[in-house]
């Protein structure tokens, strides 16, 4: 034993040094391959775009690229190109296989059994009883179908001496193939679209069409906040409180108050409910979910539901966040309105909207804040409490608010240095944040049209001009005379303004046509106005009746461009006696407020009234608008001189303001705070 010991020591030790030498290489070796392992970025780059681009390739290289989606989208593109080979193979085998038939020559029956006849046909191979190709005495090969069944064929083939034969028809298999095809695109089309609505989860028939249409904006995405908004303190008061509970929930946990779950944004178009909404998530710091009523509204019975469900599904996993339906009049409206009843689906819509409203109460951190400038319309059950149980009223600017606004859009804009941005704050009073924006823009653009570098108070004023007025169609062709008889229409307007106390100063009269008026005579407000006395509702009334009088007083006979003026003044009157109270029949309402949702005023009007009250509204009405018109035909014929002065200078000028026209008159000059210029 200790012999054989001392022969198998040396093959041992060799064995241990071999496999230190080994290891000794494998740890040289290491380096070596941490250095070959780092590749050269450049060529990783190109060899990682070639991947997207590669089909084919070992599982070796397919490892480079993503593991997950990539792969199977490798394997699916695979698939896809070897369908597209298989279904290229079919049609060239089909329509351009190699056969005999397809490089016979066609030939008649007829001339089939004359030449048989002739004894020039050398063999004839009939296949399946319903062609014969034949080969000619000369060695030419043909082909004819037989066109109907012929029993004595076979005999007059054998007597011409025709060497007969016969085959079975057979059916290509690439042209079964291409015969299934259609129905082989069918069904994988279906099989897709079934495997791809069962990804998405939730209602599988429906698959992407019962997603939400709300885009999310990140946190980090949205900037804007509160300064952002000018003006709207009282609203920015409000919504402070979901902006601190967004922040610190246990401010009011603690003491045991609740965040209203629902918020409705109510105001005017353009006065920036949708941008309080992003400055309320701007400000928290929290997810800003988008959507409008409409997108919940569809042609496809269910989808409006599934779209709610869907949306407040994202939201409680976006948790905190906001959700904002912009125009929730759109699907919010009272159920069962208009006639015949109401439109199921959008009532279905608004019913999944109130009950995942109701059930916020379990998830913190989630508030529903709406916009819309119809609260009156919307359904009870979506304004109590637990819903949308608090409304904030975004109303108007005020002067200082206007102010405010017009630096924030003027920050970008190149202003001269004489633009003063109180005065035409000052200079437009009733406009909301979008008109005044537009107004900033619209100055800017006709900047740029004169090749200006600055924006100064000429362009403000053209500006308002084209809002209020619209584009003017210097273009137009009128006659002379009917531009004179225009002319004394517009006048008659404006010299009213200058014998009546009640009315807002003149501005500025054209006979320029603009959109469908041929001329215009346009008066601005100097402040706000939150209530209308009845003397200046009066002089409105005689305002319109202007250009109607000067027609009479001139021609004897008045124009159609008279209608717009006769409607504005017939519906002053209207409203002064049954709803202002403003007539002998007193203190009382007898408007039709009951206005349908979805028809016309006209289909369903009502009147809860007498036939006898319709006789005295009418007479008050009457009484009202011809003693207007008494005033408005006395003023007119004792300062005819002056109107006809004033035709004289419109038609040489076309367009005069209220200074020039002063100056003509021999007027006292006035400083009005709607001047820009």
């Amino acid at each position: 034993m200790d012999n054989e010991d001392k022969e198998k020591k040396p093959d041992v030790v060799q064995a241990e040094l071999s496999e230190k030498e080994n290891e000794g290489k494998k740890e040289d070796s290491s380096p070596k391959m941490d250095e070959e392992k780092k590749p050269n970025s450049d060529k990783e780059k190109k060899e990682n775009v070639y991947d997207k681009f590669r089909y084919w390739g070992s599982e070796d290289n397919s490892n480079k690229g993503p593991k997950n989606g990539n792969s199977k989208s490798s394997v699916h593109n695979r698939i896809a190109l070897i369908v597209l080979i298989v279904l290229a193979l079919s049609f060239f085998f089909v329509f351009f296989q190699d056969s005999k038939s397809a490089k016979a020559t066609k030939t008649t029956y007829s001339e089939f059994i004359s030449l048989v006849e002739s004894k020039k046909v050398a063999s004839a191979d009939i296949v399946g009883g319903t062609t014969i190709n034949y080969y000619s005495t000369d060695g030419s090969y043909y082909s004819t179908r037989i066109p109907y069944s012929d029993i004595t064929l076979v005999n007059t083939l054998l007597n011409n001496g025709v060497n007969v034969s016969g085959s079975a028809e057979t059916t290509s298999f690439w042209l079964v193939l291409l015969e299934l095809l259609p129905w082989i695109i069918f069904i994988v089309l279906m099989v897709s679209m079934m495997r791809s609505t069962g990804a998405m989860g939730g209602n599988k028939m429906m698959g992407s069409f019962g997603k939400s249409l709300a885009r999310e904006y990140q946190a980090k995405d949205n900037k804007t906040t509160f300064k952002d908004v000018a003006g709207q303190k009282e609203a920015k008061y409000e919504l402070q409180e979901i902006v601190d509970f967004l922040k610190d929930p246990q401010k009011f946990t603690k003491i045991g108050a609740k965040i209203p779950k629902g918020c409705l944004l109510v105001g005017p178009p353009g006065t920036g409910k949708t941008l309080l909404a992003r400055a309320v998530a701007g400000e928290a710091g929290v997810s800003f979910l988008h959507t409008s009523g409409s997108d919940f509204v569809e042609m496809f019975v269910g989808m409006g539901a599934a779209r709610v469900r869907d949306l407040f599904e994202h939201a409680r996993k976006s948790a905190p966040c906001i959700i904002f339906i912009d125009e929730l009049d759109a699907v919010g409206r009272s159920r069962g309105s208009g006639l015949g009843g109401g439109h199921d689906e959008r009532e279905q819509t608004l019913n999944q909207l109130l009950v995942e409203m109701d059930g916020f109460s379990s998830e913190p951190g989630v508030i529903v804040l709406a916009a819309t400038n119809r609260p009156d319309v919307l359904d009870p059950a979506l304004l109590r409490p637990g819903r949308f149980d608090r409304q904030v009223t975004v109303a108007l600017p005020d002067v200082q608010e206007r102010l405010d606004i017009l630096k924030i859009h003027t920050k970008k804009v190149h202003l001269a240095s004489d633009v003063d941005l109180a005065r035409i704050a000052r200079a437009t009073p009733g406009t909301s944040g979008a008109d005044l924006a537009n107004l900033v823009n619209e100055a800017a653009l006709f900047a740029a049209r004169n090749n200006q570098t600055i924006v100064d108070m000429d362009d403000f004023e053209s500006a308002r001009d084209k809002i209020i007025l619209g584009v003017a169609k210097k273009s137009a062709f009128m006659t002379d005379d009917e531009k004179r008889a225009t002319a004394y229409h517009e006048a008659g307007h404006t010299l009213l303004h200058y014998y009546l106390k009640h009315v807002d100063p003149l501005h500025k009269v054209t006979i320029i046509p603009h959109g469908q008026a041929l001329g215009i005579t346009m008066s601005l407000p100097e402040k706000d106005q939150y209530t209308i006395q009845k003397s200046y509702l009066v002089d409105r009334i005689k305002i319109c009746m202007g250009g109607y009088a000067a027609e009479k007083i001139v021609y004897g006979e008045t124009t159609t461009g008279t209608s717009n003026d006769i409607k504005q003044a017939t519906d002053l009157a209207h409203r002064m006696v049954t709803e202002w109270g403003m007539s002998d029949l007193g203190f009382i309402n007898l408007s039709d407020e009951g206005e349908p949702l979805f028809l016309g005023r006209e289909i369903t009007q009502h009147k809860d009234y007498s036939e006898d009250t319709a006789k005295k509204i009418d007479s008050e009405m009457r009484a009202i608008l011809a003693s207007c018109m008494d005033d408005t035909m006395r003023i007119l014929t004792e300062h005819r001189d002056q109107l006809d002065k004033l035709t004289d200078a419109l038609v040489e000028k076309e367009t005069l303001d209220d200074k020039e026209i002063r100056e003509m008159f021999g007027f006292a000059p006035v400083e009005h705070i709607t001047d820009l210029k």
